[in-house]
């Protein structure tokens, strides 16, 4: 290959054929057997019930291997591999969680900051286009899940994983599960509470556990429900004759229960409403006495950021059976697997359909 001093040597041929020799990119490898496109993960649907198994078996693998370091078997998984981060809401086990992944694997994080890369700077299409050319996939936290929709239909080579949008968090559902099957063994058959608002949480929560086979119950106050439409998707996932129930009351959602899941009651974007949430919400905060009807060393459950004594009391989230610090470590091993089944499936890490 001729140094850049040597251009001026090549000849007037040389030059025209230089010209007008193709500017694309070579296309990537394919990700999984007949299919072009990249493969992502907008929601826990996207998601079979058995690559979903498969994910939390990975995870549970790599959380053991990581004492290993740079021995680890995957730590170059993702060698010569670029990661975008594009968060337009605020982050802290999210962002951390998925850099520390991605650097354990061997891959890079660049970071953009969101008045460049998610703002009326310049349209979402145009964004996606460009980071197409020069990643391998993006992790977005956005507002409206139609925004990482139409990421996608403008960047079909580029993964896209969704790290939180208004409607679903099925990264935070991969944790909450590995989280309940250490703790539980057996998930088959079991009941988890959610007690709140019907929320992106809720939502991911309930397709992950249906599919797992654990009943869920969700208990909101009126107009805060879990969508219709999002319950007759999750339902179609259960597996094992297992089922989804909503009730208005947080103690007969509770009653019996193997966990207890909570969230805040007031979501980013939603400040406005506060005082209304607040006076709304009132009779849904996990305290000792609703813990108390639940069964016997019944876990309680957080993906945090948590409002201390609003959805949840002190004496109930620093209890012995609180694991929402499992469910937060867990954030990083769920998410390993989660990008070497979408960025390494020629490793046979990948599920493949």
């Amino acid at each position: 290959m001729r140094r850049a001093t040597e251009t001026s040597r090549l000849s007037d041929v040389e030059l025209r054929q230089a010209a007008l020799a193709p500017t694309s990119r070579p296309a990537r490898p394919r990700r999984f057997p007949g299919e072009a496109a990249a493969r992502h993960f907008l929601s826990l649907l996207d998601f079979s019930p058995e690559e979903l198994e498969h994910n939390l078996a990975l995870a549970a693998r790599l959380k053991l291997e990581r004492a290993l370091r740079q021995d680890a078997p995957t730590a170059q998984a993702l060698t010569g591999l670029h990661v975008a981060l594009l968060f337009e809401k605020p982050s802290l086990r999210t962002r951390a969680t998925f850099e520390v992944a991605i650097r354990e694997l061997g891959g890079a994080v660049i970071d953009p900051p969101p008045d460049a890369a998610l703002s009326a700077r310049e349209s979402i299409a145009d964004v996606a286009r460009s980071l197409e050319r020069w990643v391998e996939a993006a992790v977005i936290r956005t507002f409206a899940q139609t925004r990482l929709e139409d990421f996608v239909a403008a960047a079909p080579r580029l993964s896209v994983i969704n790290a939180l949008t208004n409607e679903e968090h099925p990264c935070q559902a991969l944790a909450d599960c590995l989280t309940l099957c250490e703790h539980w063994g057996t998930v088959e058959g079991k009941t988890i509470a959610f007690v709140g608002d019907g929320n992106n949480v809720a939502t991911s929560l309930c397709q992950a556990a249906l599919m797992l086979g654990i009943n869920v119950r969700v208990a909101s106050p009126t107009g805060f429900e879990l969508p219709a439409a999002e319950v007759t998707k999750a339902a179609r996932v259960a597996r094992h004759n297992v089922r989804l129930q909503l009730v208005r009351d947080p103690a007969t959602a509770v009653e019996g229960a193997d966990a207890v899941y909570t969230d805040v009651w007031t979501s980013m974007g939603q400040e406005a409403e506060t005082a209304r949430r607040r006076a709304a919400f009132a009779r849904y905060r996990v305290d000792g006495r609703l813990m108390a009807r639940a069964r016997p060393g019944a876990l309680f459950m957080h993906c945090l950021p948590a409002h201390r004594g609003e959805e949840v009391t002190d004496e109930v989230i620093d209890s012995p059976t609180s694991v929402v610090f499992d469910q937060a470590e867990n954030r990083l091993h769920t998410q390993k697997a989660l990008l070497l089944m979408l960025l390494a499936p020629e490793q046979g890490i990948g599920v493949r359909r």
